[in-house]
């Protein structure tokens, strides 16, 4: 998850009709799910939005969808503005893993009403600052926000400015961890490792070599098997208390992640807008999953095959 992620910059605000896709037939063809009632699958086009975790969702999803119901899968890699944008254009039929994002329910389904909720994937989604064990053991006092300026120093690189670092993931996703830096006064400055991979990796040297790292991290996240980060207190969220994305300067509320499709394809009778809507699974589920992709190195379509295989009863539940 990860997660509350960042809309796409303003140079992707448009998503173009040429969009690349993983196979299946074009956004437009008469066999496109959503382009009748019979409850024939046709294609069932897939965001994919760019975190194992729902890596994990739509490999299991599209296995199912293809394997049990016959559909023609099409997954298109997008960033989560982006994907969201496809809903009134025909080419997006559904979001597996959504975070939140007041701005795009406002924008799609309240007002344009391109999208509806699809109900919860039964996930619960955390974010939050994270060190690594090694450093949570040896100075127990930082995972307290308040004591961050204290070990400031430790956590300067090459990329901080002179100030603490405190490490975020894709650019994409959103955070509220430049706001929370300056509204809690602390030094330090927040840098963007580029991807979940990266973050990861970060995360990982930084046990191995008992380096200082704090930073951005979520759950539902397979590696935090791996590696147990440990979690800083910032001060706790109350209703209300990230309306103002400037004035921020409380911890991330938990989650209830949902799933999100175009309006167009909840009215389709495709028999994968009923998968969509029944599929629900736990963050051990996920995190089973995204461990086979990204630590077992099984391509999503063998990682969906074992678990799908493990799982009959819950995927005849989705399907019934």
């Amino acid at each position: 998850m990860a997660r509350h992620w960042r809309a796409g910059a303003a140079g992707l605000a448009v998503l173009g009709l040429t969009l690349t896709a993983c196979g299946g037939a074009k956004v437009g063809d008469s066999s496109a799910a959503g382009s009748g009632s019979s409850g024939k699958c046709g294609t069932f086009n897939l965001a994919v939005n760019p975190w194992v975790g729902y890596e994990a969702d739509a490999a299991v999803v599209a296995y199912v969808a293809q394997h049990n119901l016959g559909c023609t899968v099409t997954k298109k890699n997008l960033k989560e503005e982006i994907a969201w944008q496809g809903f009134g254009t025909g080419e997006v039929d559904a979001v597996l893993e959504n975070w939140g994002h007041p701005d795009l329910v406002k924008k799609y389904i309240d007002q344009q009403k391109t999208a509806v909720d699809a109900g919860p994937t039964g996930n619960k989604g955390i974010i939050g600052w994270y060190v690594p064990p090694w450093l949570a053991k040896a100075h127990p006092d930082i995972l307290d926000y308040k004591n961050l300026n204290k070990y400031a120093s430790k956590f300067k690189t090459s990329e901080s400015g002179g100030k603490g670092q405190l490490l975020d993931g894709d650019p994409s996703y959103v955070t509220n961890d430049e706001a929370l830096v300056k509204n809690l006064k602390l030094d330090f400055k927040v840098v963007y490792a580029g991807s979940e991979t990266a973050l990861i990796q970060a995360f990982r040297t930084a046990e191995k070599n008992k380096q200082w790292v704090i930073g951005y991290f979520y759950e539902p996240q397979w590696f935090l098997s791996e590696v147990p980060l440990k979690k800083v207190s910032l001060p706790a969220y109350k209703t209300g208390c990230d309306t103002d994305a400037a004035k921020v300067a409380c911890d991330y509320p938990v989650y209830n992640l949902n799933k999100v499709v175009s309006a167009k394809f909840a009215k389709s009778g495709s028999p994968a807008y009923n998968l969509v809507k029944n599929f629900t699974w736990t963050n051990d589920d996920q995190n089973e999953v995204a461990k086979y992709i990204a630590q077992d190195k099984l391509t999503d379509d063998a990682a969906a095959k074992k678990w799908v295989e493990a799982n009959k009863d819950k995927v005849d539940a989705w399907i019934k």
